[in-house]
């Protein structure tokens, strides 16, 4: 049974992410020109932060200098975390998206755009927000009934926190 390079990678790689207290969520080889780009996505529950990200390259450059899971080509490696418009993908991703607003594409066609509000296994209860001044209601949604989901950019979303201080 062969395995591709970047299940190789992760192989490698994974046990240094989780030492780190991250979580590796995608690792991409792509080639630019005559170089090859690393690319390692990791996140965490709390996010990681510049200091997390700075320690976690450093271990994951030394691992790969010591092996040759590289090749012999030259690479340059990136470490980054998901972004604002990440894919759901995992249980976990939904868990770290309470409270935001997703993007959902169903399975019974058409997409939903609601406020996860919790989790559990089976699926997530979500808020969907109202309309021209219409009051906002609550949706089930089962894993199962879930294509696609991505969260979504808010510029203008009120603190309701604030909102209840005042």
């Amino acid at each position: 049974m062969s395995t591709t390079q970047s299940e190789r990678l992760r192989e490698l790689l994974e046990p240094l992410v989780t030492s780190q207290g991250l979580d590796l969520e995608e690792i991409e080889v792509d080639s630019v020109g005559r170089k090859r780009v690393l690319r390692v996505v990791v996140d965490s529950d709390t996010g990681a932060d510049l200091d997390q990200i700075a320690d976690v390259s450093r271990a994951l450059s030394a691992k790969l200098d010591e092996t040759d899971a590289m090749g012999e080509g030259e690479y340059t490696l990136e470490v980054g975390t998901p972004g604002a418009e990440r894919p759901l993908t995992e249980h976990r991703h939904y868990v770290r998206a309470t409270d935001r607003l997703v993007k959902f594409q169903l399975a019974e066609g058409g997409e939903l755009v609601a406020r996860i509000l919790k989790v559990d296994d089976e699926g997530i209860d979500t808020e969907v927000p109202g309309v021209k001044g219409r009051k906002a209601t609550a949706r089930r949604l089962a894993f199962d009934d879930i294509v696609r989901a991505r969260v979504q950019v808010e510029f203008s979303r009120k603190d309701n926190k604030k909102e209840e201080e005042a």
